[in-house]
């Protein structure tokens, strides 16, 4: 296998436009042939001691849980497990209670997404038995069985939740929620766990002492048996959110060994650069990103990368995915793998778990199929079709033909370092579609503009969701969609608070920080991936600066990105209350608004909205600029597909004139 490294400069394959450019960057790491072996990953979330237990004979043992089930399948699904030891689910979904080979089962299938208690008992005698209690009127009546075998003691093994564990690995995961699961001997417990105890963490203390390890981080702070609405947040009332919803295809880590290093070195350039790894005609290429020493810039422009809006993509499999585009992506030379067909690498936040759960966890720790060079979200599209990475490009590869000096940064720098990573630069930008933040985030941005820099947001749908880091694994995010906002799914009620930090999760507008609040200008409308050109509303001559060099009125009627400047998601002022009073709209889009809608936190019913105005009013996206005390400045473009103009007739455009006008001003300082 060999490794090769590259400048990334454009990563859109369309042959129309720049396409896919990256400049050899041998000089900061030597081409390398590397000796890598094949390394499996398994998906499934489970909970498991590392302590053995024995379950000596002639004892009484009782296993016991509370369970909430949300996917019926061939397969078993262990709930509870120690060595031979097992309470499970079967194929046709009734109760099964297993020891050294003896089984006993239930005939009454269980209801999906109904409460049951689950108990398996073994008496001194040898007689197992085993008993169905639904905790909700609507999950039928109990059920109990009872037969006498031959019990082979002793058992030996570690116990574990929602999978069975041996030598091997686990095995027969469980899909669905885990309450109060406990083993007894005797009548005095032998291992048992509170499951509402630690809920941000990685573990769970048991009610004796063993502790729970949990892996490939099922959900936490769920509602459980309990739960009746009284209370909103686990945090104040923990004994209604004392379940896991555990799943057989949570895979956010997938914990690889490492194959070779990368050490930066002295006086490499900031900047984007991808790995190239070729194997037996073979190839990928995984994305680094190279930021400055913290307080030593090299540029007066810095590019803050969405990465955390990468992870909470990565890898999402659209609905609208079809075979037929592997053509363009084949004549295109695109990336050719799709997470619609490889799903078994674990899927997006966009996308449902196999039981129809929302998926609410997200890595890079992972390989991600969209976050690759030459990658296309829509394969149909009569335009680049680029979202995220690739889309972003198109602002890099303009800042590379104008030649701007520019470093970056990541989320995760800006969510670790705060404003410190900001502050030595005169202008900061964002690109195409800055839609997933921390408080902290949020914070530094903020202090950055108030403390006299230059903003710049060049995207739509941006500052959009909530999001949370695990304190154990800052490379997991957490987004819980609740109540409102356009959403792949919903949270389910009472389960809108985070349990990575315990706030209330999202839209930051719900929680009082509206994008407006930052940029002026908050998301509004979406609708295809089709876009327009914006016309100019400002007459007022302060602002001729912004249009120099632009004759035209209406200008951006093009572009790699919906064939337009302003399209696909718009953001506008609106009549947020935080809009600056001295906000000026520069321009404004020019759309058919048949082509868009309101998004639901807009709409009141099916005839207002909170404009108070007609919707097709809203459904535009506002390009503006304001300052605030302190010297600080805001330039937002109000539309996602913005930075696609950008490279079209080879970088020279109106909508790349009208950008260069606005960065090189406030570079100046």
């Amino acid at each position: 296998m060999t490794a090769r490294l590259y400048r990334s400069v454009s990563a859109d394959p369309n042959p129309r436009g720049p396409g896919i450019i990256e400049e050899d960057a041998q000089v900061y790491f030597d081409p390398m042939t590397i000796s890598a072996a094949d390394q499996p990953f398994y998906p499934g979330s489970y909970g498991c001691t590392e302590q053995r237990f024995w379950l000596e004979p002639q004892q009484e043992l009782c296993c016991s849980a509370i369970i909430y089930p949300t996917l019926h399948k061939a397969q078993s699904q262990c709930v509870l497990a120690c060595g031979q030891v097992a309470l499970s689910i079967a194929g046709d979904g009734c109760v099964t209670f297993t020891v050294a080979g003896n089984s006993i089962a239930t005939n009454v299938p269980l209801i999906l997404r109904r409460w049951y208690k689950v108990v398996g008992k073994v008496s001194h005698d040898g007689q197992l038995s085993i008993e169905q209690q639904p905790l909700e009127k609507l999950a039928g009546e109990c059920v109990r069985a009872q037969q006498t075998v031959a019990v082979n003691w002793p058992q030996e093994g570690v116990v574990s939740v929602a999978a069975s564990v041996t030598d091997a690995g686990p095995d027969d995961f469980y899909n669905g929620k885990v309450e109060a699961p406990e083993i007894h001997i005797d009548g005095k417990i032998l291992a048992g766990w509170d499951l509402a105890r630690e809920t941000s963490a990685c573990q769970v203390p048991g009610l004796r002492g063993e502790r729970l390890e949990l892996f490939n981080f099922p959900a936490r702070g769920m509602t459980s048996s309990a739960w009746d609405g009284s209370e909103m947040c686990w945090r104040h009332c923990p004994e209604h959110y004392a379940a896991i919803h555990f799943h057989e295809d949570d895979i956010y880590d997938f914990g690889w060994e490492t194959d070779f290093q990368f050490e930066i070195p002295t006086g490499m350039p900031s900047g984007i650069y991808v790995m190239r790894i070729s194997s037996a005609g073979y190839e990928d290429a995984l994305p680094i990103y190279i930021c400055p020493t913290l307080g030593n810039p090299g540029a007066k422009l810095l590019v803050l990368i969405s990465t955390f809006t990468y992870s909470i993509y990565g890898n999402h499999a659209r609905p609208d995915y079809e075979s037929a585009w592997q053509e363009r992506i084949q004549d295109w030379r695109g990336y050719p793998y799709n997470p619609a067909e490889y799903p078994e690498y674990g899927l997006s936040t966009y996308n449902n778990h196999r039981d129809g759960s929302g998926i609410c966890h997200a890595s890079h720790r992972r390989p991600l199929f969209n976050l690759r060079p030459g990658y296309i979200t829509f394969g149909a599209a009569e335009c680049s079709g680029l979202r995220h990475f690739q889309a972003d490009s198109h602002l890099i590869s303009w800042l590379h033909a104008k030649g701007i000096d520019y470093e970056v940064i990541t989320d995760a720098e800006l969510h670790r370092d705060g404003v410190a990573v900001l502050e030595a630069y005169p202008a900061v930008t964002t690109a195409s579609h800055p839609e997933y933040h921390t408080r902290e985030m949020l914070d530094a941005l903020l202090d950055y503009r108030d403390q006299g820099g230059a903003l710049h947001y060049l995207g739509g749908n941006g500052f959009y969701w909530r999001i949370a880091l695990h304190r154990e694994n800052d490379s997991l995010l957490e987004i819980r969609r609740a109540e409102d906002g356009i959403r792949a799914w919903a949270a389910e009620p009472g389960e809108y608070y985070n349990a990575f930090d315990g706030g209330y999760g999202g839209l930051w507008r719900r929680n009082g920080r509206t994008p407006q609040r930052l940029v002026g200008i908050g998301f509004t409308a979406q609708g295809e991936f089709v876009g327009g050109p914006y016309k100019r509303t400002c007459t007022d001559p302060c602002f001729d600066w912004v249009f120099e060099g632009i004759s035209d009125q209406v200008f951006g009627d093009f572009g790699y990105s919906g064939n337009g400047a302003a399209g696909f998601e718009l953001d506008n002022v609106g009549n947020d209350h935080h809009v600056p009073e001295n906000i000026t709209v520069l321009a404004q889009s020019v759309n058919a608004a048949t082509d868009f809608m309101l998004v639901p936190e807009e709409q009141l019913t099916h005839l207002t909205n909170l404009s108070g105005a007609p919707a097709e009013d809203a459904l535009r996206a506002d390009m503006v600029y304001f300052e605030v005390p302190g010297g600080g400045r805001v330039f937002s473009t109000g539309s996602i597909t913005f930075c696609g103009s950008l490279p079209w007739n080879n970088y020279e455009n109106a909508v790349s004139r009208l950008l260069e006008n606005v960065l090189r001003r406030h570079m100046q300082r």
